[in-house]
């Protein structure tokens, strides 16, 4: 699967069931769950063991890939956070619905690609240790741009601070399209300038 080599390859089922009694999810959870997902199944495990020529890292040590087959595709992803959380180890998963793949990685928070074409998807792995390959596959399902001088972490919190940012300048600007006071609007337009000066600052 994802084009990784196949002596990386496992077929070990997770039910569905174990993550019920995990997290002990009512029935209204557990029909939640069952509507977005049909199965789920270990399918990779890349570690020292698999491919030794990729050092085991200082924090990441291996990571396997899940197959998530889905029923629909748009789902609740806290249902996903929820195997990450069942499961303590890094986890690349392939949601699939029908003849389309969607990446997604748990890491502080959740991170997607979009949708494509089940043949070409891939996996690479990029680095010398895994916490390099793992780095690199977080930043690749993200998409966006990543500042070499920070921390994974510290990334991952600059762009949570963007995002809230964002939707804060959005909200100020909606609410200053309506107001119809003179000396209510300037104020919501000096708020929303005053958070872009401070996105752009970032």
């Amino acid at each position: 699967m994802l084009n990784l080599p196949e002596i990386t390859q496992l077929q070990k089922n997770l039910p569905k069931s174990q993550i019920y009694k995990k997290f002990q999810l009512n029935n209204a959870q557990q029909t939640k769950f069952d509507l977005d997902i049909s199965r789920i199944d270990i399918v990779n495990e890349i570690s020292s063991r698999t491919i030794p020529a990729i050092r085991v890292g200082s924090k990441v040590k291996s990571f396997y890939v899940l197959s998530v087959r889905l029923k629909k595709k748009i789902i609740d992803y806290k249902n996903i956070e929820r195997i990450a959380k069942l499961i303590p180890q890094n986890l690349v998963f392939a949601l699939q619905f029908e003849e389309e793949i969607q990446l997604a990685v748990f890491c502080e928070r959740m991170f997607t690609t979009a949708w494509i074409p089940e043949a070409q998807v891939q996996l690479e792995l990029q680095g010398l240790t895994f916490d390099e390959v793992w780095e690199n596959i977080i930043k690749k399902i993200e998409g966006g741009e990543w500042d070499s001088n920070l921390s994974l972490s510290e990334n991952i919190e600059l762009k949570e601070k963007k995002e809230k940012l964002q939707k804060e300048i959005a909200k100020l600007e909606k609410l200053a399209r309506k107001e119809i006071q003179p000396k209510k609007k300037f104020e919501l337009v000096s708020q929303k300038r005053n958070l872009e000066d401070e996105l752009n600052g970032l």
